[in-house]
């Protein structure tokens, strides 16, 4: 089929999804187009649940072939953390051939412009969405989640980013008009006319290198914001987690070459095990556009070598919530039990310090001491996980040995509020499953000060008494500024409390929840409403995802000539 037949058909089947984007950011309210319950697919071409787990079997133990240029080997070693080997296979690049075929498709993507590269773009999360039951399982079994948080995290929710971005980048885009007959006047002499055109032309192209707790979800934006400003993209996949990019990027190869566009705009660049290809790949001369997630040292390595790239980093913070008082105590711990279960811990936005007055807090049921409440708390995270089959499809399984080892130290940094157990997993025996630990520490103790501000990724958080709400204000002050933040929290009826917090994040650049105490919790944000990082503080350069996102993967060229 033609590609301007495609690119009309495109526009007819994606545009109204695009201008409902771009009304939500907005508005900031609530929206997505990607259906967050697993019996929504099974109709319409969408996989039910049973067709997608047959689709990710019949992938186990086979060779991923995409058909791009550059292929010198095969490579793969994934092992599932619930245990199972996936014995799949990826191409293994030759960069020197892979980068200049990328680059080929170029002028194609370029002069397509900014609304048919969205609609591509649409096209291929679209496809993506009617296969999230296979890349459910594929996450599930890359990065430890749960089932349901797999299929949500990975699917709809990471979909919805994806949207978000192509929105974004629309929008700045957009702010030039193509072009514009400009004419001044000249008094008595006939005016000055001048025709210009006004281009958005690609820097070059980007390089995402993936994570592997969140592959799709934190690896979406990047990929979709470079991609819809004329960017092409080589996906470097963590290399216990490439099932997932890899899929995304053979859909994308699809779609791309069915609009009529060269499909070596979307590559993978799967690595050997220790290889550390993203090194090699980060100071070619070729990768204009970086985007990553994961340590702090290996992305402020990028940040300082990288120096010919524009890098989008998101790193590790240390996430802070002040407890000063409540009128929902049985909700506020609740909630904080919740928000460090999910997932083990392992979230980005996963709180770690819970900072109480070593005098108590004041509440609904009564005034509570500083033991009182970790005590309190301690329970709360034993009643959600109290039952196996509970606990398994809120904790999922730990993603890697580092975590184990982190989770088993914490014991001995303090006093053991709350002591992690194991969980078997009956359907994935092999599956390392713990329950979060709580440990109590003294802030005003110096030993104790070199715990607390430093992050300690994984299932572990630390109850941190100090001396009073203000002193845990200038305490946050001091995290956010010196270590960085994804996310804080505050539960307080004090106005003049609730001030101070609010003025300190606002002052740190700190993204802030205030008082949750129901369905909603710190480590979760929303697309087209919520930001994810502020791109503020030391945590992330970035936010996920606004205009700044965006804005500098393009620069726009103008031509001007004589009217």
């Amino acid at each position: 089929m033609a590609a301007e037949l495609t690119a009309h058909q495109l526009i007819a089947t994606h545009r109204p999804t695009l201008d409902q984007a771009l009304e939500t950011i907005r508005t900031r309210a609530y929206w997505s187009p990607h259906p967050e319950h697993p019996k929504a697919y099974g109709e319409n071409g969408s996989l039910s649940l049973p067709e997608g787990k047959a689709a990710f079997d019949a992938l186990l133990g086979s060779r991923f072939d995409l058909d791009q240029p550059g292929t010198d080997d095969w490579t793969g070693s994934e092992v599932s953390p619930y245990g199972p080997e996936l014995g799949i296979t990826y191409p293994h690049p030759d960069i020197d051939t892979l980068l200049p075929a990328m680059r080929a498709g170029m002028r194609a993507w370029r002069d397509a412009g900014a609304e048919v590269r969205a609609m591509v773009c649409l096209e291929i999360l679209s496809r993506i969405s009617v296969r999230t039951h296979e890349m459910a399982h594929a996450v599930m079994h890359t990065s430890g989640q749960a089932f349901m948080m797999a299929f949500q995290a990975g699917g709809p929710h990471a979909q919805d980013r994806g949207l978000e971005a192509v929105a974004y980048a629309y929008v700045e885009q957009s702010r030039t008009p193509d072009a514009a007959d400009w004419s001044k006047p000249q008094g008595k002499r006939d005016p000055l006319g001048l025709n210009k055109r006004f281009t958005p032309v690609a820097r070059g192209v980007a390089l995402l290198i993936g994570c592997n707790t969140f592959p799709t979800w934190n690896g979406y934006p990047g990929l979709f914001a470079s991609l819809a400003t004329g960017n092409p993209v080589l996906v470097k996949p963590h290399p216990r987690a490439v099932l997932p990019l890899a899929l995304t990027v053979r859909i994308a190869r699809e779609a791309l070459s069915d609009a009529g566009f060269d499909p070596n705009l979307v590559c993978l660049a799967a690595e050997r095990a220790d290889e550390g290809i993203a090194k090699t790949l980060a100071v070619r001369p070729e990768i204009k556009i970086i985007d990553y997630t994961g340590s702090t040292a290996f992305g402020d390595w990028l940040e300082a070598n990288a120096r010919q790239a524009q890098v989008y980093t998101e790193k590790a913070g240390v996430n802070t919530v002040v407890v000063d008082s409540t009128d929902n105590y049985k909700g506020m711990l609740a909630n904080l039990a919740f928000s460090l279960s999910l997932y083990s811990g392992q979230m980005c936005t996963t709180p770690q310090n819970l900072l109480i007055p070593r005098d108590g807090i004041t509440t609904d049921a009564g005034a509570k001491s500083y033991d009182d409440v970790v005590s309190d708390l301690a329970a709360s995270v034993n009643g959600l996980l109290g039952d196996d089959a509970r606990a398994n499809g809120i904790l999922g399984a730990l993603v890697n040995p580092d975590v184990k080892a982190r989770l088993e130290a914490a014991a001995g940094l303090g006093e053991v509020a709350l002591p992690s157990r194991e969980i078997s997993n009956p359907e994935f025996p092999g599956a390392v499953v713990r329950t979060p630990v709580i440990v109590k520490l003294d802030g005003a103790k110096p030993d104790a000060e070199a715990v607390y501000l430093n992050e300690c990724f994984g299932p572990v958080s630390f109850a941190v008494a100090v001396d009073s709400s203000a002193d845990a204000v200038e305490l946050l002050r001091r995290t956010v500024r010196d270590k960085g933040a994804m996310t804080v929290g505050a539960y307080t009826t004090s106005d003049e409390v609730s001030g101070a917090v609010e003025e300190t994040c606002l002052e740190e650049c700190a993204q802030l929840s205030l008082n949750l105490t129901g369905g909603v919790y710190v480590n979760q944000t929303a697309a087209f409403s919520d930001f994810h990082g502020s791109g503020g503080n030391p945590a992330a350069n970035a936010a996920l995802c606004d205009g700044a996102f965006v804005a500098n993967r393009f620069r726009v060229v103008e031509v001007r000539r004589d009217a």
